[in-house]
């Protein structure tokens, strides 16, 4: 294998100069710059073949400078790039994220540049080099030209990998120049797809969604803490002032449930077993102690009732009491956490520091800031308006007409309405058996081709055949080798280890095409609302709050449901499947519609 030479870069010396550049390249408004950027160091670029870099203490104004002038799609290889300009106050309008794509393209959640350059090149992961002792301390081998960022075998440096392509501007350059190659060459990987087309829409509003996780990261979501340390209070009592008072306050609420307990029994509520055996002893026998199981029998003795409402509150302590507020709250108001486009499985947002489970009793802590207000918006029904839409089953699309779907499917089953309900959801999630069996035979007349669609997903999944959702992501089934291996194993388990994996295949395909449908819908809100001062501030699987100045809400909110129907069309061209988004001006989330 030769060995790379580093592409050549021109130095430039100006923002101007480097327009000029640009534009002596052919290089017009709209077309895709690739950037790599480094505070106090500068900026380095490529487009149209050409490589530029450019020295700078502020590398987010260079960037901003290119954004006004030229909007183009910019490349980069993930969100740590936007993340740098949105710390500096500039938010691009448009990219192209290779770590996302990467995503996309072949699934998980892994996407480092080494593992994305080594896949792309059909190089083999397990040879990525690493830094070693001798890299550490500056001593290079028989590795080629160091100024490149490929190594002689292929893969990229393990050293530009841990920050050298920042050292300087030509490196910068070369850096965005590899970034842009990796983009090229995921073009292509598309392009053999038979669903390029609606990939590289895909692509589009995923590399938007990292850009938005981003933004969120950044701007977190308003919180009332005078509030929320009231909701947490009403839990577990005040703030103690000492390791002692909080263990004091933790015996107290454990004395209201065991205070229920048969006389001189002594259980730990921490611990399942002993809860298992504690309901035992006053008559209430379960499988588990999971709160839906307690539920049906809070009547039954008042130790259920009090064991469930020691849960929340140990639930509130531990996990979202005050020292989660300390942690995660900022002295602006603003409750922050990591966020991801994607979690590797389906490709649904996940989001840290309680941002994603947040119990509802804490949602009236969540309050828009003066002179603000949220616009709040979900979808309706959306996974099985999705499934008619991916499928093409005619007679599902005209059921989705209706702004309640499940309407007129009962109506066409002759079952009652949450019957209706609970069939199309078991079928989605590979359920046969229960009250809903009889209309799940009624689905399988009645609209056969979504029945069909899922029935081959079951059947990719239980012979471990990956998939692709309609938009290009593909889905990953895990082997079941580890099982064949074990001396316990048998074809019992087996057998269910594959439907397992079959519910798991029906259930992704149409829970990944709603999550690039809910991204699609999320960037479009966040390029149409942006003039009017919105910002969004928390996207839940298929719910929008969008934080905006009180005098432009009613326009946000129209814009929001406009914005599903463009982003509809985009995501499934051509399809006519009815998507609904019940949009409310609110002032805290508590106040949204149920």
């Amino acid at each position: 294998m030769s060995v790379p030479s580093p592409i050549p870069v021109d130095v430039v010396g100006t923002l101007d100069e480097l327009l000029a550049r640009l534009r002596e390249r052919g290089v017009e408004r709209g077309a895709s710059i690739a950037v790599a950027c480094a505070p106090g160091v500068g900026i380095g670029l490529e487009a149209a073949g050409s490589a530029w870099s450019l020295s700078t203490d502020d590398a987010v104004a260079a960037v901003a400078g290119l954004e006004h002038e030229l909007q183009p799609r910019w490349v980069w290889w993930g969100k740590e790039t936007a993340a740098v300009l949105v710390g500096g106050g500039l938010r691009p309008a448009r990219c192209w994220d290779v770590a996302a794509v990467h995503r996309l393209l072949y699934g998980g959640w892994r996407d480092e540049p080494a593992r994305v350059w080594a896949l792309l090149n059909d190089l083999p992961t397990d040879s990525m080099p690493e830094m070693g002792q001798l890299d550490l301390l500056g001593v290079q081998g028989d590795e080629g030209d160091f100024e490149a960022p490929v190594r002689p075998d292929g893969h990229l440096r393990p050293e530009w990998l841990s920050g050298a392509w920042a050292a300087t501007g030509p490196r910068l350059a070369r850096w965005a120049a590899t970034a842009s190659a990796a983009a090229a060459m995921q073009q292509q990987r598309i392009a053999a797809l038979d669903r390029h087309q609606p990939m590289l829409a895909t692509v589009r509003s995923e590399s938007a969604a990292e850009m938005l996780c981003v933004e969120l990261a950044h701007d977190g979501l308003p919180i009332d803490l005078g509030r929320a340390e009231e909701i947490i209070a009403s839990f577990v009592g005040p703030r103690a002032a000492n390791e002692t008072e909080a263990t004091l306050h933790r015996r107290a609420r454990d004395e209201a449930v065991l205070q229920h307990a048969p006389p001189g029994w002594v259980a730990d509520l921490r611990n399942p077993a002993h809860v298992r055996s504690l309901l035992r002893g006053v008559g209430v026998d379960v499988a588990d102690t999971r709160a839906w199981r307690l539920e049906p029998f809070r009547d039954a003795h008042p130790l259920v009732d009090a064991l469930l409402t020691w849960r929340k509150a140990e639930r509130i302590e531990t996990t979202f009491g005050y020292a989660w507020l300390d942690a995660n709250v900022g002295r602006d108001g603003r409750l922050r956490g990591g966020w991801s486009g994607s979690d590797g499985a389906a490709g649904r947002m996940t989001a840290q520091a309680g941002l994603h489970n947040m119990p509802a009793d804490l949602r009236p802590a969540v309050a828009a800031e003066p002179g603000h207000a949220f616009v709040h918006a979900d979808l309706g029904q959306i996974e099985p308006r999705v499934l008619a839409a991916v499928s093409g089953d005619d007679a599902l699309a005209r059921a989705a007409d209706d702004h309640d779907m499940y309407a007129p499917v009962a109506a066409r089953l002759g079952v009652e309405r949450p019957v209706a309900k609970v069939a199309v959801l078991a079928a989605m999630y590979g359920q046969t058996s229960g009250a809903a069996g009889q209309a799940l035979r009624g689905l399988e007349t009645a609209y056969p081709t979504a029945m069909q669609y899922l029935r081959d997903a079951d059947d990719a999944g239980r012979v471990g055949r990956d998939l692709r959702t309609s938009g290009g992501r593909l889905i990953r089934m895990w082997s079941l080798r580890e099982l064949a291996e074990r001396d316990e194993s048998t074809d019992r388990d087996e057998r269910a280890a594959m439907a397992a994996r079959g519910r798991f295949a029906r259930n992704a395909v149409v829970q990944g095409a709603a999550a690039e449908l809910f991204k699609a819908w999320a960037a479009t809100v966040r390029a149409r609302t942006t003039g009017l001062g919105a910002r969004i501030v928390l996207c839940l699987h298929d719910e929008l709050l969008v934080h905006v100045p009180v005098e432009h809400a009613d326009d946000v909110a129209r814009l929001v449901e406009q914005c599903l129907h463009e982003a509809a069309q985009r995501w499934a061209p051509g399809r006519r499947v009815r998507f609904v988004a019940d949009a409310s001006v609110i002032t805290r989330w508590s106040e949204a519609k149920p």
